[in-house]
């Protein structure tokens, strides 16, 4: 519960165009930075991810945890969603650039449905996507349909490193990729 309480007030702060300032004594989320609407936390003021797995859009079943040790890009979309169009070549080019430094991503897919879904897919991304058309992946993130497209950076560790919650281009999303990439993560996984 504290993540859904800390992301969300990461989400509920970009959409606010505050810098985390609604908040009363310092949290965590008041010692991250928010940037050109991008939130970024410091590896010590990074909070776990919830538990994500569920089925692929394709078929089959994906748990985040497998990713472990990995940065783990996560964005999520919809097929009805124009600023998820928009984006969908950039973050397959990030995808393409950053794949060979332990960088992985997964899309999340929501209120959606399964055959628009595949036919979106087609021709833009080779990365998987989770299929979650009651949102209940995104709502574990407090994010909701309508605030979508909303792209999340899990560090190798498995915590939120930055959320974004807008389009996002290649100029400003690989150098966030590959900054969180170079990080090396803790001896014990914990930081």
């Amino acid at each position: 519960m504290r993540t859904r309480r800390w992301i969300g007030g990461l989400l509920a702060a970009v959409t606010a165009t505050a810098a985390l300032a609604g908040c009363t004594g310092e949290s965590q989320e008041q010692r991250c930075v928010t940037r050109d609407g991008v939130i970024e936390c410091a590896p010590d003021q990074r909070s776990a991810a919830p538990k994500l797995a569920g089925e692929l859009l394709t078929g089959g079943s994906y748990d985040v945890a497998t990713a472990r040790g990995q940065v783990v890009v996560l964005n999520f979309w919809g097929s009805w969603c124009a600023p998820c169009r928009a984006e969908a070549d950039d973050l397959e080019a990030v995808h393409q650039a950053t794949k060979g430094s332990g960088v992985t991503f997964l899309g999340i897919n929501v209120q959606d449905n399964r055959d628009k879904a595949l036919a979106f897919e087609e021709g833009r991304v080779t990365y998987p996507s989770l299929f979650d058309p009651p949102s209940r992946l995104a709502l574990a993130f407090d994010i909701s349909p309508t605030t979508i497209p909303t792209t999340v950076l899990l560090d190798r560790d498995g915590r939120v490193a930055v959320v974004i919650r807008a389009a996002v281009t290649r100029e400003k999303l690989q150098p966030i990729v590959e900054r969180i990439a170079a990080e090396k993560p803790a001896p014990d996984g914990s930081r």
